[in-house]
């Protein structure tokens, strides 16, 4: 397996971990054509939507920078269209998980913890303007969307209240 392989695969665990403690069913499309590559899905609800879901687009890097208060990363232009769509029944966040740049550093196992290194942030690029002429386009996640079980709990409760992200 190559490096962008195990990155893809750590991106997966991530948000498995994360959905294991807020309670959240996961799936993944066997086809990955419209940028998605999982599910969240709520049982039930407390607000007017019930079982509500949550689209993803993963992704994982080790070359993250922070500027000021926002991680920039740049997103193949396909991706950046089919996440900037606001004509989709499922609202859509593109989430990067940030990890060290040396593979070994990626997790660390004892047996009083598991701990996966860096953090995921979110974003929703709902109704973001077209891009044209440009292959890929830099997007900026604020560092304070982390996509971890508070943040993704609140996420689905607006969701179903039948709000956004």
């Amino acid at each position: 397996m190559d490096v962008s392989q195990k990155k893809e695969q750590f991106s997966r665990a991530y948000v498995r971990a994360v959905a294991a403690v807020t309670g959240l069913r996961v799936s993944e499309p066997e086809v990955d054509d419209d940028s998605i590559d999982m599910t969240l899905a709520g049982r039930g609800g407390g607000g007017p939507i019930r079982s509500p879901k949550l689209d993803l687009q993963l992704k994982c890097t080790a070359t993250w920078v922070f500027r000021k208060k926002l991680l920039g990363f740049s997103l193949d232009r396909k991706n950046y269209d089919d996440l900037r769509d606001p004509n989709v029944m499922v609202p859509r966040l593109l989430v990067v998980v940030t990890v060290p740049k040396q593979l070994g550093e990626w997790l660390l196992h004892k047996e009083e913890n598991l701990s996966l290194y860096h953090c995921a942030y979110w974003l929703s690029l709902r109704g973001m303007p077209e891009k044209l002429d440009q292959d890929s386009v830099t997007v900026h996640l604020p560092r304070d969307q982390w996509f971890n079980v508070p943040g993704v709990t609140a996420i689905m409760d607006r969701i179903a209240a039948g709000g956004l992200p």
